[in-house]
């Protein structure tokens, strides 16, 4: 996603990728740094080609030090991890890449930190030994989806059309964006809370009861599952996240909130992007986390004094997924005290609803 908008930026003379699948950087390096991204649009599928992508792979020492190289001269960079944790693994670990270039930056820089976390740029520069001199660790929030066409060699991904990619404002002094789509936010966390507690509990919460009704796309899922979805969406995680950030932004209106639920809904039953049931609700242990989507918005929910009990349900149907005792999922302390029971009940009185596969 990165690389496509540099690319259709024009302002970059170099598009300089860090890849750890050898047969990737092989696949690059065979097709002249050329490769192509599939787009769903709301009326089809566009393919558009992305041209003079250098592959390197930092667990090759020659490939590491060109890596250090192209860190130390980047205007601009971006992470995309499969979480933070991944920030410091290994010994070719991107922050220790990090770590070496920027220590030998002698231009104004920023990188984007696109890894699925409120704090993700804060823990980054962390990792990388603190903050530097004109250089900026900027948070994220992405809300695009994705799909997978196939995997194993042809690695044949898909990714929908939308591009408002929302950043923390850039602080250094005359520095331009080269990738100037991007908009930035003065503050990010309400609008990471509205991704997190919105966009993407609702769509997790889609694909659980939507697994629960036999569905393998998400576009499959039936009328009333939707409506159902777009009454969470709207009645709790939005009305929660108005009354937490009322007055930062149209968003946080009921009117600007409605608009952004209904173009999301719209969004994720798109049959075009290809939205796998089993890709939306892998690793629903995590998914069910203390401060992760879903039991994250109840608790969200319930701190504004209503219930969630639509939340509620599609937990229910995730914990059918991964049995035991809720309570072992959440090692966090109980606060309020009280609200884990609290919780684990709401989800029990729901766990029957779940069992007989009706909204």
């Amino acid at each position: 996603m990165f690389l496509y908008e540099a690319h259709q930026s024009g302002n970059f003379d170099r598009l300089v990728v860090a890849e750890v699948v050898p047969e990737v950087v092989s696949a690059l390096r065979r097709s002249g740094g050329r490769y192509r991204v599939n787009i769903a649009t709301r009326s089809g599928l566009e393919v558009r080609e992305v041209t003079g992508v250098e592959a390197l792979n930092p667990n090759d020492s020659d490939d590491r030090a060109a890596l250090v190289s192209a860190v130390a001269d980047a205007q601009e960079l971006a992470t995309a991890l499969p979480s933070v944790e991944f920030y410091d693994h290994g010994s070719a670990s991107v922050a220790r890449i990090l770590a070496e270039g920027l220590s030998q930056r002698t231009m104004p820089g920023v990188l984007y930190a696109a890894e699925n976390h409120n704090h993700a740029a804060e823990i980054l520069e962390s990792k990388v030994g603190g903050s530097r001199p004109e250089f900026q660790f900027l948070n994220t929030v992405i809300g695009k989806m994705s799909g997978v066409i196939s995997e194993g060699s042809s690695r044949e991904f898909l990714v929908e059309e939308f591009n408002r990619i929302l950043i923390s404002r850039v602080a250094l002094p005359g520095f331009r964006r080269g990738i100037e789509v991007f908009e930035e936010k003065p503050d990010l966390l309400p609008f990471e809370e509205a991704k997190l507690y919105g966009h993407n509990a609702v769509h997790a919460l889609l694909g659980f009861l939507a697994h629960r009704e036999g569905c393998r796309c998400i576009s499959d899922a039936s009328e009333s599952l939707r409506r159902f979805a777009g009454e969470a969406f709207i009645e709790e995680s939005g009305r929660a996240l108005i009354a937490r950030h009322e007055g930062v932004d149209e968003l946080f209106t009921p009117r600007g909130f409605e608009h952004y639920a209904c173009d999301l809904l719209e969004r994720m039953v798109n049959p075009w992007l290809n939205d796998l049931v089993a890709r939306v609700i892998r690793d629903p242990r995590r998914k069910l986390g203390w401060n992760d989507r879903l039991i994250g918005t109840m608790r969200l929910v319930l701190d504004v004094g209503m219930v969630p009990r639509r939340f509620a349900e599609g937990a229910a149907a995730a914990l059918a997924i991964v049995g035991g005792e809720i309570l072992d999922l959440w090692p966090e302390p109980d606060s309020p005290p009280g609200r884990k029971t609290a919780l684990k009940e709401l989800i029990a009185d729901h766990q029957g609803a779940s069992a007989q596969g009706r909204p």
